[in-house]
């Protein structure tokens, strides 16, 4: 039976897709309502992302646009720190939490923080097992259990990958916190804004670990892996 004619399969991945749903609610009610608050040092996303860098001693990362709503990333290879259009020139508190979370890979990159050097290495079989593994365990499905242990292997790099992406996330979010405070570059009374936008983005990677398990387990049960029937 096809997957998403199963209801074992809905039943299965639903707690995943309402944590996912609630998370990326979560995102953008904080991040719409934190984006009218005006910060009152008046910075934009983009000086306090440059402030951050400056404190942490690194010259080298390049500060840059970036289109489309909350595309705000850090890339350790061309070593640029990109900005959506709604953090870069924002003053509000939701931008330079964002920018500041960004910032905070900056400085983990440059003091060669192992969970992210970890997760760069793992991008490259992630990928494989993203763009291969579904749908390897999909055909196992009606060709062979044993294609769909096969795929669960591929499958679960894009797991290791993600629950490695937790601490890396995490951590970002813990020195931008604690950095804004430290360089004085919101007052005490803007942070809780801040813990909201930085806490919500932070439950949408918590949901992506559980949906991605939960599919794992599902093709592994309905192939007869972990007790389950494949031929019904």
């Amino acid at each position: 039976m096809f997957p998403m004619f199963d209801l074992t399969y809905f039943l299965f991945i639903a707690p995943g897709l309402i944590l996912s749903l609630w998370a990326s609610w979560r995102v953008k009610s904080n991040f719409r309502k934190y984006s009218a608050v005006r910060s009152m040092r008046g910075l934009t996303g983009a000086q306090a992302a440059a402030e951050l860098l400056r404190q942490g001693g690194i010259r080298d990362v390049r500060i840059e646009r970036s289109h489309g709503m909350l595309s705000d990333h850090y890339n350790p290879v061309s070593r640029t720190l990109a900005l959506s259009d709604g953090v870069y020139d924002s003053t509000s508190v939701a931008a330079i939490g964002i920018a500041s979370h960004e910032a905070g890979h900056a400085l983990q990159h440059a003091q060669n923080y192992g969970p992210l050097r970890l997760r760069s290495a793992l991008v490259p079989t992630a990928s494989i097992g993203s763009n291969i593994g579904y749908f390897v365990m999909f055909l196992g499905l009606f060709i062979d259990p044993a294609l769909v242990l096969i795929g669960a292997l591929l499958f679960s790099a894009v797991l290791l990958f993600q629950i490695v992406t937790l601490p890396v996330e995490f951590d970002a979010s813990r020195r931008a916190k604690a950095l804004v405070m430290e360089g004085g570059l919101i007052y005490p009374g803007e942070r809780e804004g801040m813990d909201k936008v930085l806490n919500a983005a932070a439950l949408t990677y918590v949901a992506a670990v559980v949906s991605t398990l939960l599919t794992l387990l599902y093709f592994l049960m309905r192939a007869g892996l972990l007790g389950g029937r494949s031929d019904d």
